[in-house]
């Protein structure tokens, strides 16, 4: 439907091409006129027409268009209305004829859910009829803006793992005590994925982009504990001369305490994130929950899978500190 403004008419009526275009957007989509506070909430009012989603052709001529001067007209006295069947113009990409269509998802609709529901509902049912006429369908704007951020994200999350392990290989001098801490890793992204599920529950909350930064913000948090529990292992049996298990025995029950203090003091600062509602709550109620879970979920993990692996791997890791040490005490006396 093409509506093409009479330039006259609107000059007659004292009417600009932009108040026409204005009033028409406003009866069309609506338009904010203020913010109402309710309950501590701002809540926008929204001025639009009346049934402006059910229009005829017959009806869109009668849409009111008031002037400066008070007059009230109706649309098709001031523009003329007519139904087009082409497009005004031919877009070309790659010598090829490209029609786009633009789609504004709704406030309340989180990009992802938008995008995943435009694949499910519209274009994996278009495909094989566009297939068979060689015809291509394509996804551009945000969404395939959002797919390369979700590739660098998780390209994120490895590499700032693998910086880890390395800083860990130079600082113990060992390749299996930073496997043995990044195996909380896992288990805290585990609690990360199970408190959104159980926040869902409740409150709707997508694994977007700030909940997804949440993972790599937990990587770098969850080995804290655990090399906690190593480095006193290490100096347990470096300054006491302990035997491994019980240096491990010993690191634990000195850490445990320490452990529990910093973790609970963690939990309770990210509470408020978690569960307190406001305007922009949702944005970093993600990470919130994806932190919280994974950070209580890793430290019972820490407890209960470092000291036993530290315990299996007694004997070479033993091992391992006494050709350390050796070495090291070398290079002092000479």
């Amino acid at each position: 439907m093409l509506i093409t403004p009479n330039t006259l008419a609107l000059a007659r009526a004292g009417i600009s091409v932009r108040e026409f275009s204005s009033a028409l957007d406003v009866f069309n989509d609506g338009a904010n006129v203020l913010q109402i506070p309710i309950n501590g909430d701002l809540i926008d009012l929204v001025v639009s027409g009346k049934n402006a989603q059910k229009l005829t052709m017959e009806t869109l001529g009668n849409i009111p268009i008031i002037a400066r001067s008070g007059n009230i007209m109706s649309l098709d006295q001031l523009a003329n209305i007519e139904i087009v069947s082409a497009a005004r113009q031919i877009r070309r990409i790659g010598g090829r004829q490209a029609i786009s269509i633009r789609v504004r998802p709704n406030e309340n609709i989180a990009l992802e859910d938008a995008i995943s529901i435009i694949d499910n509902e519209i274009i994996n049912q278009l495909r094989g009829a566009a297939s068979e006429k060689n015809i291509s369908i394509f996804v551009r704007g945000a969404a395939s803006e959002l797919a390369r951020t979700w590739s660098a994200m998780q390209s994120n999350v490895i590499t700032a793992i693998l910086v880890i392990f390395l800083l860990l290989v130079i600082l113990l001098k060992s390749f299996s005590m930073p496997f043995i801490i990044l195996l909380v890793v896992p288990v805290a992204s585990t609690g990360g994925i199970a408190a959104l599920a159980l926040l869902n529950q409740f409150i709707k909350q997508p694994l977007d982009m700030l909940t997804m930064l949440g993972f790599v913000i937990l990587t770098g948090i969850v080995v804290n504990n655990a090399i906690l529990l190593v480095e006193q292992t290490i100096l347990q049996v470096k300054e006491e001369g302990m035997q491994i298990y019980d240096a491990i025995v010993e690191a634990t029950r000195n850490r445990i305490r320490p452990i529990f203090m910093s973790t609970l003091t963690s939990l309770f600062g990210l509470v408020p994130l978690v569960i307190f509602p406001g305007a922009g709550s949702e944005l970093y109620r993600g990470i919130g929950v994806v932190v919280f879970g994974g950070l209580a979920l890793s430290t019972f993990a820490t407890l209960l899978i470092v000291p036993p692996l530290l315990s299996v791997f007694s004997k070479s890791i033993q091992k391992k500190l006494i050709d350390i040490f050796s070495r090291t005490l070398v290079i002092i006396t000479e």
